[in-house]
């Protein structure tokens, strides 16, 4: 009777500890792409809690329910877990955690329809602003945009039809190496698929901004892809002409001055490849990695412990 609850106390504890944890810890600014991972992992591991909660109590309440959810177990693994003895307010918990599942799912289709919707926004400026040449046979999805602009700046617009979107100040300002350094941030999102993280983040926060953990979570992927793209480009074409390139095609806009900016993030990203922090060794990244996998393994252990325990 007490799983469901340990369950949700292990959710509400990781989602109230495990901000200020990593908030404190200093290694996500030198990997960020282990940082999104360990990230992940705790939401899943707090969506995990919620999900085995209302399983177990919708078993308890509802023979039907029971018979899905155990329909491989034998006899003496349903005894185990004792759901004749949840009572009365199974029933309550299953459907209030459902009520959450399904409000999930809705934030997250909204914010796919937003995105989409923004998505075709923009494809029709660009068609607008850099229609086709007559003649020209290259797909849609596999060109590069130029656009006539005064402002530098370059962008990737991901959809099925994914395109790289540079303007022509920003060809006018960046040269050679420093050009070739934003085209590969920008593709660096593209190929880890950021965008679905960001989705996923704002629909959760969204959704549920009481929750700490989902607007941590929201806040630090937004930070964080930056750095884990920023990095894919360091990594080809050096950290010195990576942050000069920042500096160049960002410092019109006066990220870099006194007053606040709206991309105030810049400053620190550009500090951040000029110090070159040295990564961490490859075991501390194997035991960071191997102590994520653990928290959404944790529930799991907790809510299949005592259908194992009665095999044994």
């Amino acid at each position: 009777m007490t799983v469901p609850f340990v369950l949700l106390i292990l959710g509400a504890l990781a989602a109230a500890m495990a901000p200020r944890l990593l908030a404190r810890a200093e290694w996500p600014e030198r990997e960020p792409v282990l940082a999104l991972w360990v990230w992940q992992c705790v939401v899943a591991a707090v969506l995990l809690c919620c999900v085995l909660a209302m399983a177990l109590t919708a078993s308890a309440a509802w023979a039907a329910v029971r018979g899905n959810v155990f329909a491989f177990a034998p006899r003496g693994v349903v005894d185990a877990y004792g759901l004749a003895e949840y009572g009365w307010w199974s029933g309550g918990m299953a459907i209030g955690l459902a009520l959450c599942g399904l409000w999930t799912a809705a934030m997250l289709t909204r914010e796919v329809r937003v995105a989409r919707a923004r998505r075709r926004q923009r494809r029709g400026e660009l068609r607008t602003r850099a229609p086709r040449l007559p003649g020209e046979d290259v797909p849609a999805g596999e060109r590069l945009v130029v656009l006539e602009d005064p402002r530098t700046d370059a962008w990737w617009l991901s959809g099925a039809e994914p395109q790289l979107v540079i303007t022509t100040a920003a060809l006018r300002r960046l040269k050679g190496r420093s050009l070739d350094a934003v085209l590969a941030h920008e593709q660096g999102h593209a190929r880890a698929r950021h965008d679905v993280l960001l989705h996923c983040s704002g629909a959760l926060a969204g959704g549920f901004p009481q929750v700490p953990v989902f607007a941590a979570f929201r806040d630090q992927v937004h930070h964080l892809v930056e750095l884990a793209a920023d990095d894919t480009a360091s990594r080809r074409f050096g950290r010195l002409t990576t942050a000069l390139a920042l500096v160049e095609l960002n410092e019109e806009r006066g990220v870099f001055g006194p007053g606040p900016a709206p991309l105030a993030a810049l400053p620190g990203r550009v500090n951040r490849l000029l110090d070159g922090a040295p990564r961490l060794t490859v075991g501390r990244r194997l035991r960071v990695t191997v102590l994520a996998l653990l928290a959404p393994a944790v529930p799991l252990l907790i809510a299949f412990g005592p259908g194992l325990h009665a095999l044994t």
